[in-house]
């Protein structure tokens, strides 16, 4: 595929206790990424394993490998928020950590997003060939009806945080703990459009998820609300026109 991107391109990896995960992702996203421009931000959300370590040694021979240190965890939004105030690019990446995300997938993304103009804010990945558990996959079916119903973001897999946003989009929307399972909704809100790519999930290499269904579910519920509430009181659009 051509690559037309010259933008630098800002890759933000949350982390929790995946370092056994990152020392492959951060190779594959090195090999994925070829003669683009563009970091990568790992955002340690307050691991107790080596990540911290892991990631500061392989950034010695990789001047575009950077590693943000969370005093404690502080959730997947809080870290991507931390590491969008600390980037430079005009194009954000969010990929998980797990190593289920493939990152030969990030020069789709971007082109896609790229190519599209500025009306379009976010690419998002949508998963196919899911490796997760069958709970997991029938609450994740259902809470993808229940949200697409209630918030119409046009998304099948909003639960799917591998995505391709300007930062230009990102930087107007609101912030709250659990924002990342929202974004499409929330840039329609702000007057973009959006689109989609198909990714195939792969399974996990090694240790287990650390955001269980039933850990997010009250909270999620919640934020569905609130979410919805906060497209309810959206602004009908307007033009400006600069007279002087």
């Amino acid at each position: 595929m051509e690559q037309k991107c010259s933008d630098l391109i800002t890759i933000l990896a949350p982390s929790k206790n995946e370092a056994e995960n990152l020392k492959i992702l951060i190779e594959e996203i090195e090999t994925a990424m070829g003669a683009f421009s563009f970091e990568l931000l790992i955002i340690d959300d307050g691991s107790t394993d080596n990540t911290l370590e892991l990631v500061t040694t392989m950034a010695q021979s990789r001047s575009w490998l950077h590693c943000l240190s969370l005093s404690r965890s502080a959730g997947k939004s809080a870290a991507i928020r931390e590491g969008i105030r600390r980037s430079t690019g005009s194009i954000i990446v969010t990929i998980d950590a797990d190593g289920q995300n493939n990152p030969a997938y990030i020069p789709e993304l971007v082109q896609a997003l790229d190519n599209q103009g500025s009306a379009v804010g976010l690419i998002g990945g949508q998963r196919l060939k899911r490796s997760d558990n069958w709970l997991k996959r029938k609450a994740s079916r259902i809470a993808n009806k229940i949200r697409g119903s209630m918030l119409n973001d046009r998304t099948r897999d909003s639960g799917c945080g591998f995505l391709a946003i300007r930062r230009t989009a990102f930087e107007s929307l609101p912030y709250f703990d659990g924002r990342h399972r929202f974004m499409a909704a929330l840039v329609l809100r702000e007057g973009y459009q959006i689109g989609h790519i198909d990714v195939i999930d792969r399974p996990r290499r090694y240790g287990e998820s650390k955001y269980g269904i039933f850990d997010r579910g009250v909270k999620g519920t919640i934020d569905l609300l609130g979410v919805w509430w906060l497209l309810k009181r959206s602004p009908k659009p307007f033009s400006v026109e600069e007279i002087s």
